[in-house]
């Protein structure tokens, strides 16, 4: 029965929205109760995969395995380990809260739902597959309702060219990883992950297709210069699409770099990381002080979501255990604190139909709740100690102080420029002068938006309070990645648990 649990936890969103298909559009309250008890039964099941997975295994577990194209030697194989667990649980988790914020503003309700449960079966798929073609596939698969979700519920006519834009620019750079696909297809004769593992490529193959896999995922993460579309998308998409964009979709490009450029390519890996390196550190100070010079609300939390990725990637190729670790929760902490940020915004565009920042200021003194909601998760932001940022932050920095002193230093003001844009837009919005000229109507967060803040909170401080319960299911599998990742640095030898001796 176990092995039928991932398929289930992908087959329950879709069957939820075959359901919907035959609802009739003006029975609103049942589509919206119905897609909600879908996508909370769908986190139900993904908390039952936590409980009862295996921290101790380095093996992927909940393993299904079904011919799709056998002939091919290309089957359906389901399995996760402790680098995937969290990201199938955060996409169960944020779904339901994307349904309740768009509980009201949004009209085609039928659409909506819909859209949102296909997104949430496709995001699941991703980090399930153990088949590097299908990955592919789903991969891309997850533009397609986002596409939709943009395009049809956002907020502003830029919408259609915001949607287009990020359909093109996420589909065009994965090209060139189809056809590292076909290259690797060609010469193993399988694309099974588990048997890639086991697989040698020359360096030369190695050096092109990590190339070819980094031209796509570098712009789902986004990496600068590759990073326009997301301020775009993020402006124009409805709160709930922002939600899911900060959340899960960036991560994507950040777990290929982490299940299969890393542990596929490892000489490459090596050779290419003082260029991740760079490209990372240039884009956590530009897109920094570009946040402080930005005028919309969502492009400010758009803005920082690009810093705080290319943040991940220097724990990710940092290629020690510590570093790596920090990652994977800064990612999800990422994925915690970014869409409430969206959340708080949009809780203030539902009100007041404008993100542009001179028309706020005082907002304490007619939403106290939100003002304390926005604070928290500002700090959040900015990585205090206590919050789950913190921690993740803390052990890149010193993963990537292990492999680069002065690139750590370099990325480090990263936080304190993020301490200066973040504070700064708090002090616009929260404080300042009273502006009733502009806007002179005035609701606190209402029952509903105040319970979909509850569970953020309490996971922002659960991960940052005691970020062990995390680490030990991760402990494992990221040990089991780097197992045979050899690194000797020019002044010592790199340990497994990331100190040079």
């Amino acid at each position: 029965m176990v092995s039928y649990l991932l398929p289930t936890l992908i087959l329950l969103p879709l069957v939820g929205s075959i359901i919907l298909l035959f609802v009739p559009s003006s029975s609103v309250t049942a589509i919206r109760v119905l897609g909600l008890l879908t996508s909370s039964a769908t986190f139900i099941l993904s908390l039952v995969a936590w409980v009862l997975f295996d921290p101790s295994s380095t093996k992927f577990q909940f393993v299904y395995e079904a011919p799709w194209l056998g002939t091919s030697n290309i089957y359906l194989i389901l399995g996760i380990d402790g680098i995937s667990l969290f990201f199938v649980v955060l996409s169960a988790f944020l779904i339901p809260l994307c349904l309740l914020c768009g509980w009201e503003s949004i009209e085609r309700q039928k659409e909506y739902v819909i859209a949102f449960l296909v997104l949430e079966a496709l995001m699941i798929s991703v980090f399930c597959l153990l088949d590097l073609f299908l990955f592919y596939v789903f991969f891309e698969s997850v533009l397609i309702p986002m596409f939709f979700i943009i395009g049809i519920f956002g907020s502003r006519e830029r919408k259609i060219r915001a949607a287009y834009q990020f359909f093109l620019y996420t589909l065009l750079g994965s090209v060139l990883m189809l056809l590292g696909v076909l290259m690797i297809y060609a010469q193993t004769g399988t694309t099974q992950v588990e048997l890639l593992y086991t697989a040698e490529f020359s360096e030369t193959a190695q050096i092109l297709l990590w190339l070819s896999f980094f031209a796509s995922f570098a712009v789902k993460v986004p990496m600068v210069p590759v990073h326009i579309w997301l301020p775009e998308a993020h402006v124009e998409a409805p709160t709930a699409g922002s939600v899911i964009l900060a959340g899960i979709l960036l991560k994507l490009g950040t777990y290929g770099f982490l299940r299969f450029s890393i542990p596929l390519f490892p000489e490459a890996s090596l050779y290419f990381t003082p260029l991740v390196f760079t490209m990372s550190v240039i884009a956590v100070m530009y897109t920094s002080l570009t946040t402080v010079r930005q005028v919309d609300l969502k492009k400010i939390i758009a803005y920082s979501s690009v810093a705080h990725m290319n943040f991940v990637t220097l724990g990710l190729f940092s290629l020690n255990p510590l570093g790596v670790e920090g990652s994977i929760l800064l990612m999800l902490s990422h994925g915690l604190v970014s869409p409430a940020l969206f959340l708080c915004i949009g809780a203030l565009y539902d009100r007041y139909k404008t993100r542009l920042l001179r028309y706020y200021g005082g907002s304490v003194r007619t939403m106290p709740i939100l003002s304390a909601v926005f604070l928290f998760f500002t700090m959040g932001n900015i990585s205090l100690p206590g919050t789950s940022s913190f921690v993740g932050e803390f052990m890149v920095l010193s993963g990537t102080f292990v492999a680069n002193p002065l690139i750590c230093f370099l990325g480090a003001t990263g936080m304190v420029l993020g301490a200066a844009y973040s504070l700064w837009l708090y002090n616009r919005v929260v404080f300042g002068a009273f502006k009733p000229h502009f806007l002179s109507t005035y609701a606190d967060l209402n029952r509903r938006e105040f319970f979909i803040f509850v569970p953020l909170i309490g996971s922002v401080l659960w991960m940052g309070i005691y970020p062990e319960v995390f680490l030990n299911e991760i402990h494992a599998s990221v040990y089991n990645l780097l197992e045979n990742f050899s690194r000797v640095p020019v002044d010592g030898s790199l340990s497994l648990d990331g100190k040079i001796s």
